[in-house]
């Protein structure tokens, strides 16, 4: 072989260039170099506290591998893709600077067990990271709910006018959609807390090492209790990306909803000029991109999630060059995701809402027909005979093209001796919503207590909320 190759020793013809150009991963793996060196340098620790490695050359080898990483940060590392990958790359550059002890470091290491384990340790990373910028969000919209805790507007089921809620309460809907991404992502961590170095390349290995040393120096729970499933495990990073999924299909869930109220037939939203864009043909325009472009970077990452899956699905153990394919489409939903997050939480803070537009809104369509109903069922009518009541009262208003609160007293009488002038407290969009009563519900008492629990909350650290 013209070019001398870690494994090329059972090899007597040279690489074909169309196989190193189709089988690298440097291109996107390099994405790793930090994870792949930090679990290097625990590997040389635990080889010389396992007499595998002489102090001096566990020096040495620490020393390179340090001199390495800032080159990378620096940008003066030479990636090269005829060694493949990430690892290849950095034992090439550590053999060069430090010699013969480099050859040791991969003892009782497989590239197997060394990419499981720098995917692990980028998945944890990635799931701080992304935490945080939830807790971003979410505190922006916890913000936001504390200004518009007492602005009615309306309530949508099936995309008509339900029930008056208010702003604020509408808001801290979506900061319960983000707590449970951080609760999810949490729960991954754990999964994604296992050491799956010592496996080598499937079956472990003779030499006497010690993972439990290896796991203290990076900070792992547990380790991999089977070296076969260590080496060809992803369902850590599957759930990592199922955690993405959620998150973007929240991002786009709300997305959609500003998008609708920031349109001239509702009004209610007004988005920051710094978040939009205007049209080449129309100068009027004012085009919310921003949340367009989060509503449709969803499927990108769903379909990452998807792709995860389906290179999973047939794969016989244990690990195959297949599951070099799960790399690309995991850090793209990690990029998109924090992409996302990252502007939707400035978008949200200088996001306004027009509170007489949206009180306007909730004066038509009825919408405080429930609570009528439900006042004649406080006083002993049952709900069904309140209901079709109250459903005799709307038809009566809408022949008259006036609103509930618009029919006269002897109207209410007339359709029940209980619905007398009290009645009307409950009425309108304001009397709704002072006169629910139940936890969790839009009454702007509730929702100021549930803004301050939630700012004592995401005041504490990232992690579990509840």
């Amino acid at each position: 072989m013209s070019r001398k190759r870690t494994w090329g020793g059972r090899f007597r013809k040279e690489t074909d260039a169309l196989t190193e150009a189709f089988t690298e991963s440097i291109s996107f793996d390099r994405t790793l170099y930090r994870h792949d060196i930090e679990g290097s340098i625990a590997h040389a620790e635990m080889l010389a506290k396992a007499g595998l490695l002489k102090p001096r050359e566990k020096s040495a080898i620490i020393k390179g591998l340090r001199g390495i990483l800032r080159d990378i940060e620096a940008g003066r590392f030479e990636f090269r893709a005829e060694d493949e990958d990430i690892h290849m790359n950095v034992e090439r550059a550590l053999q060069e600077r430090i010699g013969e002890p480099a050859g040791k470091l991969h003892t009782a290491r497989s590239r197997n067990d060394q990419v499981a384990l720098d995917l692990r340790l980028w998945v944890r990373n990635e799931i701080e990271a992304v935490t945080g910028r939830v807790r971003a969000v979410q505190s922006a919209l916890v913000e936001l709910a504390g200004r518009y805790a007492a602005s009615p507007m309306p309530g949508y089921t099936h995309m008509q006018r339900a029930q008056p809620v208010t702003c604020g309460h509408w808001l801290l809907a979506y900061v319960e959609m983000f707590e449970r991404d951080v609760e999810r992502l949490a729960d991954c961590r754990e999964r994604a807390d296992v050491l799956p170095l010592g496996a080598c390349a499937l079956a472990g290995t003779s030499l006497p090492i010690d993972p439990r040393v290896t796991a203290r120096l990076l900070g792992f729970g547990r380790i991999a209790r089977n070296s076969m499933d260590a080496v060809s495990d992803r369902d850590f990073a599957v759930e990592f990306a199922f955690c993405l999924a959620c998150a973007a299909m929240h991002m786009s869930r709300l997305a959609s909803d500003l998008v609708l109220m920031a349109a001239s037939e509702y009004g209610f939203a007004i988005l920051d000029d710094a978040f939009c864009t205007g049209s080449s043909i129309m100068p009027q325009k004012k085009n919310p991109d921003v949340l367009e472009l989060i509503r449709g970077k969803c499927g990108r990452v769903i379909g990452a999630m998807n792709s995860l899956m389906i290179l999973l699905k047939g794969l016989p153990l244990a690990y195959n060059r297949d599951m070099q394919e799960d790399k690309e489409p995991l850090f793209d939903a990690s990029r998109q995701v924090s992409a996302c997050l990252d502007v939707l939480a400035p978008l949200l803070r200088q996001t306004e809402f027009d509170e007489v537009r949206m009180r306007e809104a909730c004066g038509r369509g009825f919408m405080d027909a429930t609570v009528l109903a439900e006042y004649l069922a406080a006083r002993g009518v049952p709900f069904r005979r309140a209901h079709r009541i109250v459903g005799e009262l709307v038809g009566l208003a809408e022949s008259r093209g006036v609103e509930l609160a618009g029919l006269s007293d002897e109207d209410l009488r007339r359709a029940h001796p209980l619905l007398g002038p009290d009645a009307r407290k409950v009425l309108g969009a304001a009397g709704a919503v002072l006169s629910y009563a139940s936890p969790g519900s839009a009454n702007p008492a509730f929702v100021r207590r549930e803004v301050a629990a939630w700012r004592k909350r995401l005041s504490r650290p990232a992690g579990r909320a509840r």
